[in-house]
């Protein structure tokens, strides 16, 4: 069975739009605004983060961004990103940008839900704000993980939105990554 894992870079705000400044948001380029250390350390996560993934599932926008910087990239990590079966939710492409990966057409709901019953392991999400949400909306999270970066940036697209209910989560873990991130994992408490 699979496990849905929202894996997001958030400001201490919450604010996960253009960490890498590429988009024009005039607060745009916080995740370039940490130390080397912590940038190494954050790596480290995001590879073990990979290594344990059995397929990723992105919004449009994001396979075309994660394609654009790595599928030319080699390495463990790229390896690993790149080899990885990939979902993209989309109504509109044919043909996703990044290697590995199969176009998820109608019902974003029962599509996902029928793809954890297929894929074995975690189904890490990465970025793709807009289908964070539909996800959390229908309670097809399983875990939540959030590296918080030590910046208030006041304004921005947020990771969580309007939601029809609460959704209550636990913290299961706590970690320091680096000097000045902190990695929080969520699951969502079910009655």
């Amino acid at each position: 069975m699979g496990k849905i894992v929202v894996s997001e870079n958030v400001s201490l705000d919450g604010v996960v739009e253009d960490p890498t400044g590429d988009q024009g948001f005039a607060r745009g380029g916080w995740f370039g605004q940490m130390p080397e250390r912590d940038r190494d350390a954050w790596a480290e996560v995001e590879l073990d983060e990979a290594v344990g993934a059995a397929a990723l599932l992105l919004g449009r926008r994001s396979d075309a961004w994660f394609a654009a910087r790595w599928l030319s990239r080699r390495g463990e990590w790229a390896d690993r990103l790149n080899s990885l079966p990939k979902y993209v939710v989309s109504a509109t492409i044919q043909d996703p940008r990044w290697s590995n990966a199969t176009v998820v057409r109608g019902n974003v709901v029962d599509e996902v839900r029928k793809l954890k019953t297929e894929v074995d392991g975690e189904i890490v999400v990465y970025a793709s704000t807009p289908l964070v949400r539909t996800l959390l909306e229908h309670d097809l999270v399983d875990e939540l993980r959030l590296m918080v970066f030590p910046v208030v940036l006041g304004t921005g697209e947020r990771l969580f939105g309007e939601t029809s209910d609460s959704k209550p989560l636990r913290l299961t873990s706590v970690r320091t990554v680096g000097n000045s991130l902190a990695f929080l994992t969520y699951q969502p408490v079910k009655y």
